[in-house]
């Protein structure tokens, strides 16, 4: 009997004595660094930037057509015209709209797209090129952040695999 109330109080040193410092440390630790001028509390860490995301008749989705087979491949430029963006992330993503809510078919990012001086059409030293295999609508969206992610502008266009 003695040597199961020894077990007993070894158990407790052992696995709740920790637990029961730890907490008493982080809580002190904890109160001095929240004293200090300039500190705070932020328990939802992620900020909304505030990017200003426009649909603007300034970006716009070049060669796309309206229908394409199952077999052939859908590729295209993009052509920005705001000198605003003069580099930037393009994003194209194409969204499946037979399903609710529509679903993300592939997306790709080419970064660091310095276009404007040349005028030059996007995605710089690369190609968008996709096939999609299933029969249905589907949205392709073009999107472009400067290089600071504070402006966004994006365009979307509809087609069909038939």
């Amino acid at each position: 009997m003695l040597e199961i109330k020894m077990a007993a109080k070894i158990a407790y040193l052992v696995f709740l004595f920790p637990v029961i410092v730890s907490l008493a440390l982080g809580s002190f630790v904890m109160a001095e660094v929240l004293n200090e001028p300039e500190r705070e509390l932020n328990m939802w860490p992620f900020k909304f930037s505030g990017t200003n995301k426009i649909q603007s008749d300034s970006i716009k989705i070049i060669s796309l057509q309206k229908e394409y087979s199952p077999s052939s491949s859908i590729e295209i430029q993009v052509s920005v015209t705001d000198s605003t963006f003069d580099c930037g992330d393009l994003y194209i993503t194409i969204y499946d709209l037979g399903s609710s809510p529509k679903q993300v078919i592939t997306q790709s990012g080419y970064f660091g797209q310095c276009f404007q001086k040349d005028n030059l059409m996007l995605p710089i030293d690369d190609e968008f090129s996709e096939k999609i295999s299933d029969s249905g609508q589907y949205e392709i969206v073009a999107e472009i952040n400067d290089k600071h992610y504070k402006k966004t502008i994006t365009t979307s266009e509809k087609f069909t695999i038939t």
